[in-house]
């Protein structure tokens, strides 16, 4: 069927009908009375040679051939809405969608979103989080903000920020910590990298070889940091993503020392080609964070 013999009406008038199993629901819908509403499914059953409903007394029931019409058109009337809804003041919304590790995203990304929608009104950001485990392809993202090297097979990497991780822990316990060995009378938090404690005593000149108290493995550095504002123990986390903790004081960093385990990276599959919106996003995300200066 050529589109403009489409009969655009009366597949409206099915696909509300179907919808609701009424036409007197879909009539509502449609603004339009129950009379016209069966007549236009009548039109289209006729156009088609096939009973796409069985008229019961309370109501309707699909036939197999209205079952298999009804998807094909739900999803092109969706897709329709979901164009239009992106038309707002006279300009074409562009849909990004970005997936972020938590850390970043709570810790830094959200408080200068509203800088990015100011500059570029244009695109409608979606934005997940998650845990530093992502696939792009699969979750349909056009970027992922991930933690690491950098180094990811078939993708393209920004990198965007250093993370240095420090010990992160409530006042009450951060006043009992003089020097880096007073942290092993307490639980140590960490992610699962089991080398992260290590390098973190070795940088701070201790042995690599002393045994290490209890700790709690984390998915999450926000979840970690939530343990330790409950007191649980002391945090080996990024103080750049922490800071309005630090600020608040609910959380002090008892010492200086940091070591470097990975950064903070723009990335996107080599096989996806960039959009007006992708473009804005990653040249707005580097300034932003070339102004840390980190």
């Amino acid at each position: 069927m050529v589109r403009p013999h489409l009969p655009l009406n009366a597949l409206r008038a099915f696909e509300a009908s179907a919808r609701h199993l009424s036409f007197t629901r879909a009539a509502i819908e449609l603004c339009v009375t129950q009379a016209a509403v069966s007549h236009q499914v009548k039109s289209l059953e006729s156009h088609l040679n096939v009973t796409l409903f069985e008229r019961l007394p309370r109501g309707l029931m699909l036939t197999h051939e209205g079952e298999t019409l009804l998807p094909a058109l739900r999803e092109a009337f969706d897709r329709i809405a979901g164009t239009l809804e992106r038309f707002e003041g006279g300009h074409f919304r562009e849909v990004l969608r970005v997936g972020a590790v938590g850390t970043f995203a709570v810790g830094w990304l959200l408080a200068r979103l509203r800088d990015f929608h100011a500059r570029h009104p244009f695109v409608d950001l979606r934005l997940s989080t998650n845990n530093n485990r992502v696939d792009i392809a699969a979750e349909g993202l056009d970027y992922a903000i991930r933690f690491g090297s950098g180094a990811w097979h078939g993708v393209d990497a920004v990198r965007l920020l250093q993370a240095p991780l420090s010990p992160l822990c409530v006042p009450a316990i951060a006043e009992k910590l003089r020097t880096p060995a007073d942290l092993l009378r307490f639980t140590l938090l960490r992610s699962y990298r089991a080398d992260e404690w290590p390098r973190w005593f070795a940088a701070a000149g201790l042995s690599t070889n002393m045994p290490l108290t209890k700790s709690i493995v984390f998915d999450s550095s926000l979840a970690m940091m939530e343990a330790a504002q409950q007191g649980a123990g002391v945090a080996l986390a990024p103080p750049l993503m922490f800071s309005r903790h630090l600020q608040a004081d609910t959380v002090r960093q008892p010492f200086d020392t940091a070591v470097t385990l990975g950064s903070y990276w723009l990335t996107r599959l080599q096989s996806r080609a960039e959009t007006r919106a992708m473009v804005a996003f990653r040249d707005w995300l580097v300034d932003a964070a070339s102004a840390e200066g980190i």
